[in-house]
């Protein structure tokens, strides 16, 4: 066969996108982790999150059903690395149903905070599962018993369906100790030894004064959380500097505006300062980076997203250089709007960057446009200028490279794949690879739910990679290096 005829045996699609536009059908097992790592079950540009449960739900059942122990590393992954909660924990729930053993084994990588627990007892509900049976009500049980008491005062809200106290009284645990005894008897309604329990004992004291300066000593000698200080007491400049001070990193991100429009965010400069640009804490909160966009978005204070900008440079600062002439190409169509595009603008910035300047960083929607970006200016400054446009056409850069004769080693692409107008993508990437580069290696980064694809699995020199976290733009750097997929590293993994 000659190479002209070699160049249009491209593999034949199998499937459509949600446009209806020819796309790939990838196996089963990289349809799940896409799942559990982008699927929130909100309402996408093309699904509702009736369809999107819907098809989750059938999903789980088909991959317990061939493989549980890749369901159970995976709902591991898709929790602690891939930093998703939802599908993670609703896959827990089916999994209990399936295998016994292996719920067993993950169940404390997966219900890590009591508001997983909450949601994990109102999804076997939902089941009409009630308690679940005896592996369930024993890891249950064991988790109640590592409720501390700021778990207790904080979680034990009826906003969830189930209260703490709810899940105390459905499954009898027995307590490790008279610390836990009173902490469960709080939770249930009944008498407990104050001495036991003395940040519970602030917490309901603090209920009762009306005096600011016993509330602010019961804030700071309680170390109450600021949630449920906000909810007995209506904070004044005082109070807040004090609930300042007990705020975890991802609350106090969250709360900038509120501290600003409190006006005691300039007095604190220097703590807030020092807790946001604190590497290891950063490292530590498993913040996702669009949470720092929307801080961004919202405070208005110059030093407050100059601190925001650093915040975003140290997250990504340790990731792996990448080797080799990369193109990275960010979709800015219509339906990337959102959450979307503002992921996907930090990352492809933060990837252009590790390529330290040894690359191009194109946009694209129908048409391709060159971003020209700096080595220089902050991720957020130049993520901030990034826009959605008109429709899809997925091949339009990999197209425009061929056209221009560009040499890269590797493609890195961030889309939702809905393609809806042009060549497919598959086919230029073919095209580029006869005409230019046939070892160019390519990285999709999906980071939505939709389970079509654009390239068939049988292309071994594509990678997909899936989810919103920094961990994503992490195998990308590895997987250049040769250190395999993101399906590898799952499967590697080991349970206990």
């Amino acid at each position: 066969m000659s190479r002209a005829k070699q160049l249009f045996s491209v593999k034949l699609s199998d499937t459509t996108n949600r446009e209806g536009y020819p796309a790939y059908t990838r196996s089963l097992e990289e349809q799940y982790v896409q799942t559990l790592l982008t699927n929130t079950i909100g309402n996408t540009f093309y699904a509702d999150s009736n369809t999107l449960l819907s098809e989750a739900n059938a999903l789980h059942d088909q991959m317990l059903d061939k493989n549980p122990n890749f369901v159970a590393k995976a709902l591991v992954f898709a929790r602690n690395r891939g930093l998703m909660r939802l599908q993670p924990i609703f896959g827990l729930a089916k999994l209990s149903l399936v295998s016994t053993e292996l719920f067993s084994k993950v169940f404390n990588n997966v219900v890590l905070v009591p508001s997983d627990l909450q949601d994990f007892m109102m999804i076997l509900e939902g089941h009409g599962r009630g308690q679940g049976g005896r592996a369930v009500k024993r890891q249950v049980a064991q988790f109640l018993n590592s409720i501390s008491e700021y778990w207790a005062i904080k979680y034990n809200g009826r906003g969830r369906g189930y209260s703490l106290g709810d899940i105390v009284k459905t499954i009898h645990p027995k307590p490790i100790n008279d610390k836990q005894k009173n902490i469960f008897a709080y939770l249930i309604g009944k008498d407990y030894d104050k001495t036991l329990v003395p940040q519970i004992a602030a917490y309901e004291a603090l209920k009762r004064t009306t005096d600011v300066n016993e509330q602010i000593a019961l804030i700071q000698e309680g170390k109450l959380p600021y949630e449920v200080v906000t909810g007995v007491v209506k904070p004044n400049r005082e109070i807040w500097n004090a609930i300042l001070y007990q705020m975890p990193i991802f609350a106090l991100l969250r709360n900038l505006n509120t501290l600003d429009r409190a006006g005691v965010l300039d007095e604190n400069k220097e703590y807030i300062t020092s807790v946001l640009n604190d590497p290891e804490r950063l490292a530590k909160s498993k913040i996702l980076p669009f949470r720092f966009i929307t801080a961004f978005e919202e405070v208005k204070k110059a030093w407050v997203r100059d601190v925001l900008r650093q915040a975003v440079e140290i997250t990504f600062d340790n990731l792996p250089e990448i080797p080799g002439k990369t193109a990275v190409f960010l979709d800015v169509s219509g339906s990337m709007e959102g959450n979307y595009l503002r992921i996907g603008s930090v990352f492809a910035l933060a990837l252009y960057k590790k390529t330290k300047g040894n690359g191009i960083f194109w946009t694209f929607d129908t048409l391709v446009y060159d971003q020209q970006p700096s080595m220089h200016d902050s991720i957020l400054t130049q993520a901030e200028k990034i826009r959605a446009r008109g429709s899809t056409d997925t091949g339009a850069p990999v197209r425009k490279l061929r056209e221009d004769n560009v040499y890269v080693d590797n493609i890195i692409i961030i889309t939702d794949e809905q393609q809806n107008t042009g060549s497919p993508f598959y086919r230029e990437l073919e095209k580029y690879r006869y005409s230019i580069n046939p070892n160019v290696k390519t990285f999709i980064i999906d980071i939505a739910p939709y389970r079509s694809a654009m390239v068939p699995p049988t292309d071994k020199n594509t990678y997909y990679i899936y989810g919103w976290s920094e961990t994503v733009l992490h195998y990308i750097a590895i997987s250049i290096q040769g250190f395999g997929t993101l399906l590898d590293e799952i499967n590697d993994m080991k349970i206990y």
